[in-house]
């Protein structure tokens, strides 16, 4: 066996407590070298009465690795662990510190998981494994209350540019809020509500007013109370990493330089403030000298922004909190914030805007969640762009899901458009087969699915402003038959506790393969997956056991023959289908 490829280390996503009694173990080894993995553990203080070999199983691969993964309930909230590692007849014993042929003599040179601490158990709000969200960006959403309209609003319906208007409006939403229960929303996330002077607000001026443009405080808590009595929760962006140009503390800096009492405030190169060759002398967002950096390891600043997260909480009954920009911010202000959010509202959830590999916020002292870009680019690259093939497609989902401990990948915010990316539709050039199987495999996988509005009706764009378009309302205009295939995945994601939280197993996922077959399972809940990429028919042979299974999507029976189910899908078909108990 390749004992240079074998890999584990204590904490992170290698040895964590799933919760108050279990620790789950991982361990990673070249892929197909080893036949067996198990755990050998006990007690530290107790160790030859407790000590057991506990089998693990094959959780995940990528292109390069397995990953071994199993359980244990300790009796005492503490575990002492090596592994013992087969390739047909060969062992070998892994300790903390080496590899031995023979079996351990001393314990004491395992590893070691001290400890259960039950403050130390990240557990995000169970809630969020069962929801399913709806990306809202305010002004483009519904004009419920033309008094509140911008000077030059422009006609509804007409071109989006970066600069105009118009008039979306918090009244809007309450108005269609109709539409979303139709569709089964549990969960909105709005971009920024906050005064400022852009359209998409993330300019913020006044973190403790809502944007006149929107409505006031009087009308959020009226929103909020209608999602709440519909089942929805709500969740607000927070642009902690900067504020506006027009915030008070930085007008006070530009207009008083080194004697504002907020120079501290911002990270500030020399003064006066100016912007030379495009770049400002003091820290931004991506050098926009309309977005100062913030310095959030000011006291002052860490006080009045975690105020901001508390207030409102309190004020409008917020179920949670976006974080703009958040690997961009201090990781001791996050471990702040957490406290604050989670002591106003212990089910709030805390959703950080990363766009990379994200474990160093996920370790139960930061974040929930991050916004699950790698899913989304997996995803278009195999079912939209076909730049990956099942194989490779199956590979980098597998090494998303190595990558953190399993509560954070059950609330994982998987989404595959936003205000910040083109819309799925437009990357499908059209095809809104290539969209339905993309998104097929979003409300079939782990995490909670998020829809970016109008994509249940057609909408299409290119990024910003494009993907920022006036929210579609005649009815005439509207795609409703992928409005219906949109509802049936979220009723089928509801039915079944097995495409929330169930386990993953690729049965087909071929080298330069376009069919893609996988199984979710909780017990008997059990759900299998097919779904065809090519432009032309093709037919799966399955493995399954010999029972009735049902097509989720039609009703239709199937039994398997002789321990196989061969069915047929036409050019980008898919089925869903569960065994029947």
């Amino acid at each position: 066996m390749l004992l240079e490829a074998v890999y584990h280390r204590p904490r992170l996503n290698w040895s964590y407590a799933y919760d108050r009694q279990t620790i789950h173990l991982r361990l990673r080894a070249k892929k197909g070298d080893l036949t067996e993995v198990f755990a050998w553990a006990g007690d530290k203080y107790a160790w030859d009465a407790t000590k057991e070999l506990i089998p693990m199983k094959l959780f995940t691969s990528d292109a390069m690795f397995d990953y071994w993964e199993c359980e244990s309930v300790p009796l005492y909230r503490r575990l002492k662990y090596g592994f013992l590692l087969q390739k047909g007849h060969e062992r070998i014993w892994m300790t903390e510190s080496d590899f031995q042929t023979e079996r351990p003599a001393n314990p004491n040179r395992l590893f070691e998981f001290p400890y259960i601490n039950p403050v130390d158990v990240f557990a995000p709000p169970a809630w969020v494994k069962d929801a399913v969200f709806y990306q809202i960006f305010p002004e483009r959403f519904a004009n419920g209350d033309p008094s509140l309209n911008p000077e030059n609003v422009q006609p509804w319906g007409s071109t989006p540019t970066p600069e105009n208007f118009f008039g979306g409006d918090l009244q809007g939403v309450i108005d269609h809020l109709d539409h979303l229960t139709e569709l089964g929303i549990t969960g909105i996330y709005f971009t920024p509500i906050f005064a400022a002077t852009t359209n998409h607000k993330y300019d913020t001026e006044d973190y403790m007013k809502v944007d006149p443009h929107f409505g006031d405080v009087k009308t959020l808590k009226k929103l909020v109370d209608a999602c709440h009595e519909r089942g929805i929760r709500v969740l607000l962006d927070a642009v902690f990493n900067h504020s506006g140009r027009t915030f008070a503390p930085f007008v006070d800096v530009l207009e008083n330089g080194e004697n504002s009492r907020y120079k501290d405030w911002f990270h500030v190169r020399e003064f006066p403030l100016q912007v030379v060759d495009n770049i400002p002398n003091y820290d931004s967002f991506a050098f926009e000298p309309l977005m100062p950096k913030l310095n959030t390891e000011n006291p002052e600043v860490k006080e009045y922004l975690l105020n901001v997260a508390e207030y409102w909480i309190r004020e409008v009954g917020l179920d949670g909190w976006r974080l703009d920009v958040a690997n961009e911010v201090d990781h001791e202000f996050w471990r702040d914030f957490r406290k604050v959010v989670k002591r106003a509202n212990p089910e709030a959830y805390i959703l950080g805007e990363i766009w990379h590999e994200s474990a160093p916020w996920l370790e139960g002292d930061k974040f929930d969640a991050v916004m699950n870009y790698p899913f989304t680019d997996a995803v278009i690259d195999f079912f939209v762009s076909g730049t990956l093939d099942a194989e490779a497609f199956a590979n980098a989902i597998g090494k998303q899901l190595s990558r953190y401990p399993l509560q954070a990948s059950e609330v994982a915010f998987n989404l595959l458009d936003s205000h910040d990316t083109p819309r799925l539709l437009t990357l499908a050039g059209g095809d809104k087969n290539k969209l339905k199987l993309a998104t097929l495999f979003q409300f079939t996988f782990m995490g909670t699915p998020c829809i970016y509005y109008g994509a249940e009706i057609g909408m299409d764009g290119e990024g910003d402003p494009g993907c920022r378009k006036c929210m579609e309302w005649d009815p005439e205009k509207q795609d409703r038959e992928l409005f219906g295939f949109f509802r049936k995945l979220i009723e089928i994601r509801g039915s079944h506790p097995a495409l929330r939280t169930g386990a993953l197993t690729f049965l087909e996922a071929a080298p330069q393969g376009s069919k893609l077959a996988y199984e979710r399972s909780l017990g008997d809940d059990i759900i299998i997956v097919l779904m065809n990429t090519e432009g032309t028919g093709q037919t799966f042979h399955i493995g399954v056991e010999e029972r009735q299974w049902e097509n989720l999507f039609t009703g239709e029976s199937l039994r398997a023959e002789r321990g196989k189910l061969s069915i047929k899908l036409p050019a980008y078909g898919y089925t869903v289908i569960k065994a029947v108990v």
